[in-house]
């Protein structure tokens, strides 16, 4: 038995750009700017993927309510009303997550932007965060309910990341 046989592709060494998409990774102080914009491509990157599956997972199951459907006018109103509730949560969770990739992807292709326009790598990451302010404000309607859209929560996760990562961080 070689050396290479006692290792699955589970047990193989995590990439840098896992570690950098990680929600509890903890920058040194002096770390690079550049380090700092790849830790939230990473981390953007892992959430459009994360949110492409809950995607995918909510078509599923959709797919399989409907699926059902041709046996509704044999169920109970009781149970007709549950499935269509099941239905109608399943579809709301698709548009929600639908929503939040669109932001993330929205949110990346900012983050490109501040980085072409900009020189420096700090001067790049304040941008980034002010960019994303104006979004977050040109989402808020006058009057409109204090509840964040699923747009409006993906937009300020991505810049919480970004206060995350930019910050130093002291062992307390």
């Amino acid at each position: 038995m070689s050396f290479d046989d006692d290792f699955t592709e589970e047990e193989t060494e995590t990439g840098s750009d896992e570690l950098l998409s990680d929600d509890n990774l903890r920058l040194p102080e002096g770390a690079s700017p550049l380090v700092r914009l790849h830790a939230i491509r990473a981390w953007l990157v892992r959430r459009q993927y994360e949110t492409r599956i809950e995607i995918g997972e909510a078509a599923l199951a959709l797919q399989r309510l409907m699926e059902g459907e041709p046996q509704m006018t044999r169920l109970r109103r009781r149970e007709q009303a549950s499935l269509m509730e099941r239905g109608q949560q399943a579809q709301q969770e698709m548009e929600g997550a639908q929503q939040r990739l669109n932001a993330y992807e929205e949110a990346q292709a900012l983050l490109e932007e501040c980085i072409t326009h900009t020189t420096q790598g700090e001067r790049a990451l304040v941008e980034y965060y002010l960019a994303l302010e104006d979004l977050l404000q040109s989402d808020d309607l006058p009057g409109a309910e204090p509840v964040a859209t699923p747009r409006q929560q993906a937009l300020m996760d991505v810049q919480h990341r970004v206060e995350h990562v930019s910050s130093s961080q002291e062992e307390d």
